[in-house]
């Protein structure tokens, strides 16, 4: 019997013929009205948006809302549990940077950060000492939506940069704010990617600005108190293919301009001695080469795959020469063991690499070449490592956490080993670790491969088949899922479930091969690997394939549409969080903002009929089919400009049509929200908590 009982009648969004020709093969697409023609000023002001469109959207949040009508009371609960595990007035600690130490903090209530700062060794709990320096919570204030790019000071502490966002199109503001007065200057810089880095004289700022298509294409350098039309192009990137981002070092001496896309990457750098100057090159792109350059003195540090090195090396070469030609290996290439990232100070260098799918800190004393690593224990956890704001320092900042663990923050001594514990997560509700289990297990693929799941489960949980599973995975442009403390699942595992990660092909997690055999022509490697994954746990009686609810987003959204059309007997339900599902025709349009960056990651169906071919094969907007499919839960954002309002909207509406099943298909589109979802933290626990309880109820745990 279905857990969705008398249910309106469903929208059926009307069919519009459009055809495509490509490669000799033609294509109809009967929903491609849902793509608004002037999405890109509607981005930027949802309220001109085609009025059939938006009637169809708001028909569609009419259903849903009727579907999970009887889930509220349970949305609620759920809320009420999850806030609860949130300290409401929490603060990090404050990162020391010369004179002061700056952190945020949040009030009770509060849904945005506050930025703060005291004296450098002035007491972290006295909160009477704290200078606010910026209250998002003000500045959010009568915005329907709202969201802090941060803030940066100049190297005097006078002044800071700080963003917002208040349409959620990632097309952010900035600002310029006097510290010592809390008030801002006349500059308004607009359409930028969110930050800026600040010349050493705190007179003026470079930042990167967003081209219509919201691709970082330019950086500019701003002077203080004049007018963005005055501010001088100091970079124009012409590759559509390449993004951009600006950032800064920790001696103030150079400027970084980094230019890549998801497998090339090139650098070029500004001396703050001469900021009229032309940016150097380092070295110039090779398709499949990335680098990246961390200041150590008068050398750079530089993590490549160059030269075969597939999990990465460390090389050095000199700041005033630093080309590819004085490039010299400082740390060898360990197939099997992913370099992910690199910091240097003036004593040591360090690197955060991941080996068997856990990762660790390693440090080497620059002086004499001793190495060590930061040990722990545990099955499955996750690091963060955040260093330090200042360059002649011993002592480093990392975060640890696993499923069953709460975060703690540690400041580490590189020369006596140290640890020192400065913060642990609190869970005001409370939380006992031992009445959970945290494992990684490994599900057999269809190749030999085998894929790392990891678990979170209570220990009175029965592991005989009859426990509902939430099975979450990515598998996308090298991001690793990492096994830290989530607070939002204890609500499922409170109520029987596993909570479930599959480390899926696509990512890193066991190494950089591990990804490239989850892209391009090897991309349905990805889904057979979750596939694997729902089999094994069934298989093993975690859970069973009638009581596992899918879980993925962006493009683990196209994860969840790929594994609906190839196994919907194995799943009993799906949750795609914007999901990136219309993978051809996007592919195929190159005026969308993030096409031509991604024709590394799926292949360019426009030049290559093999590449047309691959997608088109499992693309899942051109592949729903007549077969049964589970309850589907889809949210879409309509200023979303990573993956369009239409995607969701498109595929459910073909997915309703072909459907052989009576299962419902829900779509819900935020109105005032985009890729990220809701901007305020207790906002976006509304949005997890709806979330949650779709799963809870197509589980029949309710």
């Amino acid at each position: 019997m279905s857990v969705f009982n008398s249910l309106p009648t469903p929208p059926a969004a009307p069919k519009k013929p459009v055809s495509d020709t490509r490669h000799g093969i033609t294509r109809t697409d009967d929903y491609a009205w849902l793509r608004a023609d002037n999405w890109q000023a509607m981005f930027k002001d949802p309220s001109i948006l085609d009025p059939e469109i938006r009637r169809h959207l708001e028909a569609e949040n009419a259903y849903m809302n009727a579907a999970m009508e009887d889930t509220k009371p349970l949305q609620k609960l759920l809320f009420s549990e999850m806030r609860g595990r949130i300290k409401e007035d929490d603060s990090s600690v404050p990162v020391k940077d010369g004179a002061y130490a700056y952190g945020t903090s949040f009030v009770t209530g509060g849904e945005q950060p506050r930025y703060f700062r005291i004296a450098r060794d002035g007491d972290v709990a006295d909160e009477t000492i704290r200078t606010v320096l910026l209250d998002g919570d003000k500045e959010a204030s009568g915005k329907a939506y709202f969201r802090l790019a941060g803030l940066d000071h100049t190297t005097d502490h006078s002044r800071g940069i700080w963003g917002y966002d208040d349409k959620g199109s990632e097309f952010f503001t900035l600002k310029v704010r006097d510290l010592a007065t809390g008030q801002d200057l006349e500059d308004r810089i607009e359409n930028t990617g969110g930050g800026g880095v600040w010349a050493p004289d705190g007179k003026s700022f470079f930042y990167s600005a967003l081209d219509e298509n919201h691709r970082p294409s330019k950086v500019f350098h701003h002077i203080v108190g004049r007018p963005q039309s005055e501010d001088r192009l100091v970079y124009e990137e012409a590759d559509a293919g390449f993004f951009m981002g600006v950032g800064g070092s920790l001696l103030d001496d150079v400027i970084y301009i980094d230019i890549h896309d998801h497998e090339t990457s090139e650098y070029r750098l500004l001396s703050t001695m001469d900021l009229t100057a032309e940016p150097k090159l380092v070295a110039a792109r090779e398709e499949g080469i990335e680098y990246s350059l961390t200041e150590g003195g008068d050398i750079f540090y530089i993590l490549t795959n160059d030269g075969g090195a597939k999990d990465f090396k460390i090389m050095e070469a000199p700041v005033d020469n630093p080309g590819k030609e004085n490039w010299r290996e400082v740390v060898a290439h360990k197939p099997g063991t992913l370099i992910i990232s690199h910091m240097a100070y003036a004593r040591h260098l360090l690197w955060l690499e991941r080996k068997d799918g856990l990762p660790q800190i390693m440090i080497r004393d620059r002086a004499t070449g001793e190495e060590h690593a930061i040990a722990f224990a545990e099955e499955a956890y996750s690091l963060g490592l955040s260093g330090a704001a200042e360059y002649d320092t011993d002592v480093i900042r990392f975060s640890y956490s696993s499923m069953t663990t709460p975060s703690q923050l540690y400041d580490y001594n590189m020369v006596t080993r140290e640890r020192t514990l400065l913060k642990t997560q609190e869970v005001p509700s409370g939380h006992n670790p031992d009445d959970y289990i945290t494992r990684r297990v490994f599900a057999p693929a269809w190749d030999g491969e085998t894929v790392p799941v990891t678990l979170l489960y209570r220990k009175d949980t029965p592991l005989d088949g009859t426990a509902p599973c939430l099975l979450y995975g990515y598998g996308a442009y090298g991001i690793t899922i990492p096994a830290g403390f989530n607070t939002n699942c204890l609500s499922l595992a409170d109520r029987g479930f596993v909570y479930a990660i599959a480390h899926i092909r696509g990512g890193k997690d066991k190494g950089f091969s591990w990804y490239e055999d989850g892209k391009m022509n090897k991309k349905t490697n990805t889904f057979k690997d979750f596939v694997a994954a729902a089999d094994y746990l069934n298989q093993q009686k975690f859970t069973s394939y009638a009581k596992i609810i899918a879980e993925g987003g962006s493009a683990g959204g196209m994860l969840m549409g790929a594994v609906a059309n190839m196994a919907p007997e194995k799943f009993a339900g799906l949750i795609a969080a914007v999901p990136f599902v219309d993978v051809l025709n996007t592919m195929l349009d190159d005026t969308l903002p993030l096409t031509p960056p991604e024709w590394p990651e799926w292949g360019n169906p426009i030049d290559s009929r093999e590449e047309y071919e691959q997608i088109a094969a499992y693309s899942p907007y051109d592949n729903v089919g007549a077969k049964a499919y589970p309850p589907i839960l889809a949210l879409g954002g309509l200023t979303d400009p990573r993956v369009t309002y239409w995607e969701p909207a498109k595929w459910v509406a073909k997915l309703r049509d072909q459907t052989t099943g009576a299962a419902p298909i829900l779509l819900k589109t935020n109105m005032d929200a985009g890729h990220g979802g809701a901007s305020g933290r207790f906002q976006r626990l509304e949005e997890i908590a709806f979330e949650y309880a779709f799963a809870i109820k197509v589980a029949g745990k309710m």
